[in-house]
């Protein structure tokens, strides 16, 4: 989504709003919310199926779940998620478009539950008849998406107590390897509402910008293209593409930064499987 506070945001002195302990195991409960949300959306997206269809499957998901969906309205945005297909990075507008066996499929959702936000994306390869995909490309778009999840772990990683955004940065950038982090979009801070400071640019400087302080949520989303990752926004006003017609993966998830660690709100396991190879072990809100 874009990011509310005007194109001087990313640089300016930032106000963060920080939550209790308690007021982040109930991010945590919208969190899990979110995490099925999007699992039955992922259940559903398959060769054949509109992106229109995935809307309305995550609609019903948000109401069984008792939640709001924090994209519907959302600067006049009119879906509950954003569906983007191949070159569309992000922002991609739920409508009639059929998806194929071997599309790049990008999801992204939010929730509200008793008034606290979780955001978080998910990319894949869409399934379907193998005589109908073409493997090296399929070889391709997973290996785009592998990075994307690694530069996500790594950012999440670098989220501690102490550190500063522009660690957080510069661990997603160097993760991402060959792959272009895309400029001018990142991740934010998140809570009461679901754009807050600080932002979090997917490219950085270790040693630069505000500290993380304990009681710091925030929504950690790199976004990476196959080519130079030069993008460009479509004329409906939203769907942002690679000018150069290559392929995008978009992943997310929203993370509580403490004092004993970090933890990831938005998966089951709050992140273990993710960050385990990196030597680092989740905080357990849940107990």
């Amino acid at each position: 989504m874009r990011w509310p506070f005007g194109s001087g945001s990313p640089g300016r002195k930032r106000r963060i709003e920080l939550k209790t302990r308690g007021e982040l195991q109930a991010m945590r409960a919208s969190g899990l919310t979110l995490a099925g949300i999007l699992d039955s959306v992922r259940g559903s997206a398959a060769a054949g199926i509109t992106t229109g269809r995935l809307d309305e499957v995550a609609r019903q998901a948000l109401i069984d779940a008792g939640a709001t969906s924090s994209f519907l309205g959302y600067q006049g945005f009119p879906a509950a998620i954003c569906t983007s297909v191949n070159d569309e990075v992000i922002h991609g507008i739920p409508g009639d478009r059929v998806l194929q066996a071997g599309d790049l499929l990008s999801v992204d959702a939010g929730c509200i539950v008793d008034g606290w936000h979780a955001d978080a994306a998910w990319s894949i390869v869409v399934p379907g008849d193998p005589a109908q995909m073409d493997d090296d490309q399929n070889t391709a778009d997973q290996q785009l998406i592998d990075a994307a999840w690694a530069a996500l772990w790594a950012g999440v990683a670098a989220a501690k107590a102490g550190a500063r955004l522009g660690d957080v940065s510069a661990a997603i950038e160097a993760a991402a390897g060959d792959y272009a982090p895309i400029k001018d979009f990142g991740g934010h801070g998140i809570g009461t509402a679901m754009h807050m400071d600080p932002y979090v640019a997917n490219r950085g400087k270790p040693g630069r910008g505000q500290r993380l302080v304990p009681g710091t949520a925030l929504a950690i989303e790199p976004m990476l293209a196959a080519g130079r990752g030069a993008v460009s926004e479509r004329s409906d006003g939203w769907t942002v593409v690679t000018r150069d017609g290559r392929r995008g993966a978009h992943v997310e998830h929203t993370i509580a930064v403490l004092s004993d660690g970090v933890t990831v709100l938005t998966a089951r396991d709050r992140g273990a499987s993710g960050l385990s190879e990196l030597g680092v072990e989740p905080v357990n809100l849940d107990l």
